[in-house]
């Protein structure tokens, strides 16, 4: 049951990030750049999660996979301090 949830967590994040970064390629907004870079991160995570705990359970990768959840909240923070910042 806990496979499926870390499944399901991965394809929706890839789909929020697909569908950013296709709005993104439309109309130029780049928040939604940031943002659709922000969930490939968190895609990765939740990639990463799934291999931690279904398929290699016997090393703790919890640390890697932390680190494309970071990158992808310093990208997206770091887009919003740029739009914020931009005349």
């Amino acid at each position: 049951m806990a496979a499926t949830v870390y499944v399901l967590s991965a394809l929706i994040s890839l789909a929020s990030a697909v569908l950013l970064l296709r709005s993104y390629a439309g109309t130029r907004r780049r928040l939604l750049f940031w943002a659709g870079l922000c969930f490939v991160g968190l895609t990765l995570n939740n990639v990463m999660l799934l291999v931690d705990k279904v398929l290699v359970t016997n090393v703790d990768l919890s640390i890697w996979r932390a680190l494309p959840a970071f990158a992808g909240m310093l990208l997206l923070v770091y887009g919003l301090v740029a739009e914020e910042t931009q005349p």
